[in-house]
């Protein structure tokens, strides 16, 4: 792996300069540009993890200072690269699309391909139309009747604008089957009952089955007879090459049948249209100018090009984009993986965190503009790509680190009866470490502070948090170090948090765990959806009380 040591610290520096503290999320994309392999980002992130941390460290001028002499080290992009490039044929008169499966809540790794539809529309002033992808699928991948509403929700929270109404596919079955017919009268499509082990047999030797030997008028009465037919019996395929390059485009599936009923025209139609049949119709009488879809629907454009031809119409522009994949986020980001979870109990809902749905972000206190400016960060990427959740915390810390008032919280408390300590009843705590405004917090004899901070520092001088210097014992606490330091002492000592009159406070971490403590009881006042900082521990959103337990949701560092 080649040394960029020098780059991450240059990165790191100006990072801390223009924002008052380095992330780690924002420079790892930064060092692409200098050779970093993906493959190399795990065993990297701990050295830059270890800069960011020591830049933090210094102060404001050493910052300046250490930059110059390493600013050398940064590239920076061209002006004309910054942003959303430009797409091919633009114009005043272009059209988006938004094209969601209704399986479930959107999550964060297919939202990316949505807002970035919605960036481009807003860019060039174009109409958007909202699409309901919702022809059944698979047994795997249902429609799920929610899931309509919670997609309008996450576009309304993300300030996507599209035209009204919505359209949904489920509503334009009978418009596809016109173009089924006209297909088959151009014999460019035929009725196949072959079973799989014979299609996939005569795909791979490029062979016709006797199927796609039918004439037309046999087709058409077959395509009339599919619809009482039973699921599996039949299907409706396009004709291409039975030679083509690639196997899967050969003679793909137009038209199936499935008896699954359907959430909003029930069991209306028993003939559905696969996703290249319905969008080649679609985009065509929709007028869509452009289409920003992911690379793993590549067969699907070139199919769509294939109809489009058979038909003399005109191709709308296909951009494809990489797929991301975010380091950071527990599990696989799956709407049909998370519709199991949700519908047998595992998960609580679409806002589970562990969804990572809009809704769940939204619940956690992530900024939509957080969203928005990452999926802009990352842009029109054209390979695969690893990006770090770190980046859009990174985001989200900027819009909300000025508005968080910060707070105390303990995890796993170990009471502690401090000896000598003096008289302090109350104690005056910043708001903001950025602010003048203070409030007070009630201070005594007894404390508690965290399991893992007494384990750790266990014999040590410690500082508790604007209060004063103890030493640890091995079993209690005794001996007041200090109650009267200068600001070069605090330095020397490990900081931590302390609650000495408190409430019982949890929090819920993204993995779906709780985190079990108290904190100080300030957090009385919240309202319902406020975001505060717990000092030492993270940005989190207090969401209710229940049973006496205050419950917040947490952000990220």
């Amino acid at each position: 792996m080649k040394s960029l040591t020098k780059e991450i610290r240059a990165y790191a520096l100006k990072n801390a300069i223009e924002f008052g503290k380095a992330e780690a999320g924002r420079i790892l994309p930064k060092l692409f540009q200098h050779g970093l392999d993906r493959k190399e980002i795990k065993s990297i992130m701990p050295e830059i993890e270890s800069i960011v941390s020591e830049v933090n460290k210094l102060g404001k001028e050493e910052k300046k200072r250490d930059y110059e002499n390493l600013k050398e080290y940064v590239k920076e992009k061209a002006d004309e690269e910054k942003g959303l490039p430009e797409l091919p044929n633009a114009s005043d008169k272009m059209v988006f699309r938004l094209a969601p499966y209704p399986s479930g809540a959107l999550h964060l790794g297919n939202t990316k391909t949505y807002l970035l539809n919605a960036l481009y529309a807003e860019k060039y002033k174009a109409k958007t139309l909202l699409i309901m992808d919702d022809t059944i699928g698979s047994e795997e991948k249902r429609i799920v009747p929610d899931a309509y509403g919670l997609i309008e929700e996450a576009f309304k929270w993300l300030g996507v604008k599209y035209e009204k109404p919505v359209i949904y596919k489920s509503d334009r079955v009978e418009i596809y089957y016109n173009y089924a017919e006209e297909l088959i009268e151009k014999d460019k499509a035929y009725v196949c009952k072959c079973i799989q082990e014979v299609l996939r047999k005569n795909r791979e030797e490029g062979k016709d089955c006797k199927c796609r030997k039918r004439s037309i008028s046999e087709n058409k009465k077959l395509w009339k007879e599919m619809f009482k037919m039973k699921q599996g019996e039949a299907v409706l395929r396009i004709k291409t090459s039975m030679q083509h390059p690639n196997p899967a485009f050969r003679d793909r599936v137009l038209f199936k049948i499935s008896d699954n009923e359907h959430p909003r025209v029930g069991n209306k139609y028993r003939v559905w249209p696969s996703l290249e049949m319905s969008w080649t119709v679609d985009d065509h009488l929709l007028g869509i100018t452009h289409i920003l879809r992911g690379n793993d629907l590549m067969i699907e454009t070139d199919m769509e090009k294939f109809i489009w031809d058979i038909f003399g119409w005109k191709h709308p522009e296909a951009i494809h984009t990489g797929m991301i994949k975010i380091e950071g986020v527990d599990g696989k980001l799956s709407k049909s993986k998370a519709q199991k979870e949700v519908q047998s109990g595992e998960f609580t809902g679409w806002e589970d965190p562990r969804t990572w749905s809009m809704q769940s972000l939204r619940r956690r206190g992530i900024k939509a503009e957080a969203i928005r400016e990452f999926v802009e960060e990352i842009g029109l990427n054209k390979q695969d790509i690893i990006v770090p959740i770190d980046s859009l915390y990174a985001h989200n810390r900027k819009m909300i680190d000025n508005i968080a008032n910060r707070y105390s919280f303990v995890n796993n408390p170990v009471r502690l009866k401090i000896n000598g300590a003096p008289e302090i009843k109350k104690v005056e705590v910043p708001i903001h470490p950025d602010r003048e405004e203070k409030r007070e917090i009630k201070a005594g004899k007894e404390i508690f502070i965290s399991k893992d901070d007494f384990d750790n520092l266990k014999g040590q001088e410690i500082r508790l948090l604007h209060l004063y210097n103890i030493k640890l014992g091995r079993k209690a606490i005794k001996n007041i170090v200090k109650s009267d330091f200068t600001s070069e002492e605090v330095k020397q000592v490990p900081k931590i948090n302390w609650v000495s009159v408190g409430v019982k406070t949890n929090v819920l971490k993204p993995d779906g765990t709780w985190i079990e403590g108290i904190a100080d009881e300030g957090i009385r006042d919240l309202k319902q959806g406020t975001m505060i900082q717990f000092e030492r521990f993270g940005f989190c959103r207090f969401h209710c009380v229940k049973k006496n337990n205050y419950e917040f949701w947490f952000a990220h560092k």
